[in-house]
């Protein structure tokens, strides 16, 4: 029996400035390249539908062909990453 309960550091308190909302879309494109990447060194191939037994996803196009559901699970990552380095205590600065 599984009994694992995820328990994610609360961030609802935490708002993002404008700059680091705009930083969550870089973040959510890299996001979607890295898995890409991995699945592709993992031997997966581009597919119409998802095949596992195929190693075939429709997701090995590039972040701006995506549906719009897979671009929101990746902008949710970045956010909630973005949120914890900040709810951990940490600051976020752009350099010059």
């Amino acid at each position: 029996m599984n009994n694992y309960t995820p328990k994610p550091v609360n961030t609802d308190d935490i708002k993002l400035s404008d700059e680091l909302l705009q930083l969550t879309e870089t973040i959510a494109e890299n996001v979607h390249d890295v898995w890409a990447q991995g699945r592709i060194s993992e031997g997966w191939t581009y597919g119409e539908k998802r095949n596992d037994a195929l190693k075939e996803t429709p997701c090995l196009v590039p972040y701006s062909q995506l549906p719009e559901s897979e671009k929101e699970f990746d902008r949710n990552t970045a956010l909630n990453t973005l949120k914890l380095v900040i709810a951990l205590g940490y600051r976020i600065e752009k350099g010059e």
